[in-house]
């Protein structure tokens, strides 16, 4: 019962003081051994448990410096067209006044070389003339034609729709002289051509093969005679992509675009040579004629100059 005169709040405030005084008394009373055992053993779980805390959180120690598992693989991002192990050279493709820095297997062949000039270009390998020092064969290797780091690649070719567009009136120009050579006679028995060839083969002409089909070599054609029965010399700079035509007096450097026809035919009685001209204007009066071509050069001299995509 409550004090007389005493507020209620008084009265548990009171019973709250006493409440703390208990537990006051409680907490400095001196502990049994009993109670003293209790109070150590929580502490040292307590502790425990701490130190088992802060281990997790402890970061795993560094790998050893030379560890592979903490070494990082690094990739220099070039396509080199090859699998790894494999030599490279550098080299610089040129097609179209445009220079592409690749590195390339030493050991991949000229074919494998068009397809990649053909995913850096989009030129498709079948119209591509590769060049290096001469044409470079598709069945070789580049170690094999001894292509060396730096190297220079010249490419020439021109993609489907440039050759629709431009080469349309030249392939009529081209079924136009045909058409106009069938209707006459054999060209070495035109009063034309008898003048030069009447004075014979030339003493210093190069040796012919009949029936065969040669690259060009690598020194000029020469020992022919040209329509006013000079001496006459043809060289082939591919990598200016240029024909020159040589005589005593000067050189005609021609680009090999311009060129729109190549003809040829037997000599009669040395079929192992031919007679040759070059359309370097619209109709057959700019024709350039040469004589005495070897037969096993003929093939590749029209393949070099009108290149393989041309149809006709």
């Amino acid at each position: 019962m409550a004090a007389a005169g005493a507020p209620d709040g008084m009265e548990e405030a009171g019973m709250d003081t006493g409440a703390e005084t208990v537990a006051t008394d409680e907490s400095t009373r001196p502990l049994n051994c009993v109670e003293a055992d209790a109070v150590v053993g929580t502490a040292a779980a307590a502790a425990e448990d701490s130190c088992a805390a802060q281990g997790s959180l402890q970061p795993a120690p560094a790998q050893p410096p030379g560890d592979p598992a903490a070494q990082a693989s690094v990739s220099n991002g070039e396509d080199a067209g090859g699998g790894a192990g494999q030599e490279l050279v550098d080299l610089k493709i040129i097609w179209n006044k445009t220079k592409h820095d690749v590195k390339f297997p030493l050991d991949s062949t000229g074919s494998e070389l068009k397809q990649k000039i053909h995913s850096i270009t989009g030129l498709p390998p079948a119209m591509q003339k590769v060049m290096y020092k001469g044409l470079v064969p598709e069945d070789k290797t580049l170690r094999e034609i001894k292509v060396t780091s730096g190297a220079k690649i010249m490419v020439v070719g021109s993609t489907i729709n440039d050759v629709l567009a431009v080469n349309t009136p030249k392939d009529a120009a081209q079924q136009d002289a045909k058409a106009d050579e069938n209707r006459k006679e054999p060209l070495c028995r035109q009063k034309q051509h008898r003048k030069v060839l009447d004075k014979g083969k030339p003493e210093d002409v190069m040796p012919s093969v009949k029936g065969a089909q040669e690259r060009l070599p690598t020194v000029p054609l020469s020992g022919m005679y040209n329509k006013s029965g000079g001496k006459v010399r043809l060289t082939f700079k591919l990598e200016q992509d240029q024909l020159w035509i040589g005589t005593k007096e000067r050189t005609e450097k021609l680009p090999m675009g311009s060129i729109k026809n190549v003809v040829s035919e037997p000599i009669e009685g040395h079929e192992d040579y031919h007679m040759m001209a070059f359309q370097l204007g619209p109709t057959e009066a700019s024709y350039y004629w040469v004589y005495w071509v070897p037969t096993q050069y003929v093939d590749a001299i029209k393949d070099t100059v009108l290149g393989k995509w041309q149809y006709f």
